[in-house]
């Protein structure tokens, strides 16, 4: 199923986003994580990745949100992305956490070539517990995710569903 939400911004609803997993994890940090991509079929891509979280004892997966299609931002001549929001628990420390992600994005395809650029796959941690960090690697919260609507949309509807 699919919402219209303006003429750039489309809510994509299928079985695995929106969804709730678990409600009650005895892990110590809950996570929320930004997910997005252009290349490919990034709706498999997205399930696929959602097995792998789920298969790795390290995570307990919560719920994740309806996908949003959204217009790129930065290098604009690129296909759309579609972006979503997965809440999970972990006992792992942040750049455990960061390590774990990037090797994740590593094996669905992602090339780092330059910034903004098209990708299979992108992981952002938006929140990391109530942590704030600001190293070299890792800023959390996420940098500039209040303005930016593939995070707050994704965001609002788990909220909403999680009424």
């Amino acid at each position: 199923m699919k919402k219209n939400l303006t003429k750039d911004l489309t809510l994509f609803y299928t079985s695995n986003f929106p969804k709730k997993f678990k409600s009650i994890s005895n892990k110590k940090y809950l996570v929320t994580i930004g997910i997005g991509g252009n290349i490919g079929n990034t709706k498999r891509i997205f399930d696929k990745l959602l097995l792998c979280l789920k298969k790795d004892q390290r995570f307990d997966l919560l719920m994740t949100s309806p996908l949003l299609l959204n217009p790129p931002f930065g290098y604009l001549e690129q296909n759309d992305f579609l972006n979503g929001i997965i809440a999970l628990k972990t006992n792992l420390a942040p750049n455990e956490f960061l390590k774990n992600m990037q090797r994740l994005e590593k094996r669905f395809g992602r090339k780092r070539s330059f910034q903004d650029a098209p990708r299979t796959l992108d992981i952002d941690i938006i929140f990391f517990d109530k942590k704030k960090i600001n190293t070299k690697d890792l800023i959390v919260p996420h940098k500039d995710w209040a303005n930016r609507e593939s995070v707050i949309i994704p965001l609002e509807e788990m909220k909403r569903i999680n009424r």
